[in-house]
């Protein structure tokens, strides 16, 4: 039997991707954890393009307790709890040029991606509170306090930012 999901994803010619199975939600953000940050930048982008809309069927598949969209407002500002009982956040590709997180402490987390569009997606530079980030996550506390994300966007992928072993997220496989 043929899940819908597989059918939705090949009519959006995402081939075997099932973005509308929340469980493979998070699929997308693993090429950070393996040193190819530009292709999570890429596919990111393509998913927020293809399969979300302003519209009442704006989002592919089934809305699970809000998945679906938390994935999409996650996305937009530029990173993803890809494994939620961590601290950290795979970086993707930011949609806006700006976004303010207003935190419950009264801090605030500013985004901001000047040079952002359709045509760039990549992030050439990332820096954290005017440091740069070679890796390609956040951290929770980084950003508890507040902080100032900003992204250099470009449309050709650096395939050197992130590459390195010591960029990538945690992973259990690297423990010995």
């Amino acid at each position: 039997v043929r899940i819908h999901e597989i059918t939705e994803m090949q009519v959006a010619n995402m081939g075997n991707y099932a973005h509308g199975n929340q469980p493979a939600q998070h699929m997308i953000y693993l090429y950070d954890y393996v040193g190819q940050p530009w292709k999570a930048q890429y596919w990111v982008r393509e998913v927020m393009d293809r399969l979300y809309s302003a519209k009442p069927d704006g989002y592919c598949g089934d809305e699970d307790n809000g998945q679906t969209s938390a994935w999409y407002v996650f996305s937009a500002l530029g990173f993803y709890p890809v494994c939620p009982a961590s601290d950290e956040y795979a970086v993707g590709s930011p949609l806006f040029k700006k976004a303010l997180i207003h935190l419950e402490n009264g801090k605030t987390v500013e985004i901001e991606a000047p040079g952002n569009g359709p045509e760039n997606r990549y992030v050439g530079k990332m820096t954290l509170d005017g440091k740069t980030l070679e890796r390609t996550f956040l951290k929770y506390g980084e950003l508890l306090n507040g902080a100032k994300i900003a992204f250099e966007m470009r449309p050709e992928p650096n395939d050197s930012r992130g590459a390195k072993s010591e960029d990538a997220p945690y992973s259990m496989s690297d423990r010995e």
